[in-house]
């Protein structure tokens, strides 16, 4: 048995969950959507030009989480992965997945989105294993701030590492897709690297080192 490591947004849905999670919160009142979604778009612009602070876009897009339940926000979220995230899973990821799944090898996901985005969407794949931006919570309301070390570029290869120690994992012959220049870091951990729907920098990278570049 093998790790197969797969990044989310864009990789194995058509999008970015945080962003299109911001969307919902300003359907449901929670931000304001004009000033929210420029700063939102803002933020993600510098994210995939390769410079964006992660602790700064979550300070943003936590705040109208704050105060709010655990619970209240997770009916929230599920009801969301039902009608936006799910039609935009790619069906060759599903195909992936399971490909994975029948050889045997261990499933994860790891992501530089919000934990309470990223686990609901895995499970709609069959995917309970999870590394992502863990959300702090103070007596079941969530305080808008983040827990832990946030999986955003190097950040991944330091949680996957911690994880690996802990549950006597290697990477010995691991697999991991991404779309992005952010995820170079892990992606040169691995045995086999795979660019998925690739930005400029990623494509031009996987070009030059020879790994496989699909599109989905």
């Amino acid at each position: 048995m093998t790790l197969a490591i797969f990044d989310l947004d864009e990789t194995l849905i058509r999008g970015d969950c945080a962003s299109l999670w911001s969307e919902r919160m300003c359907a449901l009142a929670w931000a304001e959507r004009a000033a929210f979604m420029q700063e939102n778009d803002a933020l993600m612009a510098a994210y995939g030009q390769g410079r964006l602070a992660m602790e700064d876009y979550m300070r943003f897009s936590l705040a109208p989480l704050r105060g709010r339940s655990v619970e209240d926000v997770a009916a929230a979220v599920e009801r969301f992965v039902d009608a936006v995230i799910e039609p935009r899973i790619y069906p060759e990821a599903r195909r992936t997945v399971a490909a994975h799944r029948a050889r045997g090898d261990r499933l994860l996901v790891i992501s530089a989105s919000g934990a309470h985005l990223v686990r609901p969407i895995a499970r709609r794949l069959g995917i309970d294993e999870v590394l992502a931006i863990d959300l702090d919570v103070a007596d079941g309301v969530l305080t808008g701030q983040t827990r832990g070390t946030l999986t955003y570029r190097e950040g991944k290869v330091t949680r996957l590492d911690a994880w690996l120690q802990v549950e006597h994992e290697s990477l010995a012959g691991a697999s991991f897709y991404s779309d992005s220049r952010n995820d170079l870091p892990l992606l040169m951990r691995v045995d086999r690297p795979h660019a998925v729907n690739a930005d400029a920098v990623l494509s031009a990278h996987a070009r030059a080192a020879g790994w496989p570049q699909l599109r989905w």
